[in-house]
């Protein structure tokens, strides 16, 4: 069975591992172009281009896909059965979606028809969801509205940030990818469509990181791991920049102090957040500064209780 894999961030790698080492045939894979990164600005290739390079794999980088007869002709040169797409961050056109036999299988990592398109995984830990998944479905000119061949439900951790359940949800996509290929090459795929009322998610920025201290402790600590390793939950103080590592939500007494405070109990650093809740800062790393500890942080300043900026 022959595929074109359509997929560019880290999150695709174990599917199009999983592709070659199941035996299948990858004639072209397809990826985002090489985009600026850090502050050199300097062109990088995608994961799936570096993973692609290193196991000898054919690879296309358009900057568009649609009116782009050139890449068009190299897609359907490669004589694909199948056309997988896992984060590939575009929509594909109808030409392309009616090129292989066998139709375009996507893995999208969360439970559709809820958290529809650019950021399931964070969209989830925002909404405080005890739990995701990932499903396949076929490829559809809507936004991840086509119907659904398989689905696979994960529990969210306590604690889980997006760095951790997108590893997971990635081994997870993979293993269904091979099924649901599998399932439509022996002709028993049977898809359904989906049910219930869709939402929707949208690209990350990195504005969105910037702590707002009227929000209560539970958000700001579930908008940590929404946004972790990228772009990062941070603040300011005294117009430096301030990541938050590490943080837990203190379910003790309500703290009696404008929120955006920090201070001091023990050896715990604490900041006070909306509605009159308490955030433990575990971790924490000021700009240009080596990541410390909340109170390492705090007994540097030269005066306690101090107070972060909000968003």
């Amino acid at each position: 069975m022959r595929v074109v894999f359509f997929g560019t961030p880290r999150f695709a790698v174990p599917s199009l591992e999983s592709l070659v080492g199941r035996g299948f045939e990858v004639p072209l894979v397809v990826t985002q172009p090489d985009r600026p990164v850090g502050r050199s600005g300097q062109p990088r290739l995608s994961r799936i281009a570096e993973l692609a390079a290193g196991l000898g794999l054919p690879v296309e980088k358009p900057e568009k896909l649609r009116g782009n007869e050139h890449f068009f002709e190299r897609l359907a040169a490669a004589r694909p059965d199948a056309i997988a797409v896992v984060a590939y961050g575009k929509l594909l056109p109808g030409r392309i979606l009616d090129l292989p036999p066998l139709g375009c299988v996507n893995v999208h990592a969360s439970l559709l028809p809820r958290h529809r398109g650019a950021s399931p995984i964070s969209s989830a830990l925002l909404a405080g969801d005890r739990e995701t998944g990932v499903v396949t479905m076929k490829v559809a000119p809507e936004l991840d509205s086509g119907p659904i061949y398989l689905e696979r439900r994960v529990a969210i951790g306590d604690r889980e940030d997006a760095e951790a359940l997108s590893g997971r949800l990635a081994r997870v996509g993979a293993d269904l990818l091979i099924e649901t290929l599998r399932a439509i090459e022996s002709e028993t795929a049977e898809p359904r469509p989906q049910v219930g009322r869709p939402t929707f998610t949208r690209p990350i920025r990195r504005e969105d990181a910037q702590v707002d201290w009227n929000e209560p402790a539970d958000e700001i600590e579930r908008r940590r791991r929404a946004f972790a390793p990228w772009p990062g939950l941070h603040t300011f103080l005294d117009g430096a920049r301030v990541k938050l590592l590490d943080v837990e939500v203190d379910r003790g007494a309500a703290a009696a102090r404008e929120p955006g405070t920090v201070w001091l109990e023990g050896d715990a650093a604490k900041a006070a957040a909306g509605r009159g809740s308490t955030l433990t800062l575990l971790r924490v790393q000021r700009e240009g500064r080596r990541p410390v500890s909340g109170a390492e942080l705090l007994r540097a300043l030269p005066a306690l209780p101090a107070r972060f900026e909000s968003g």
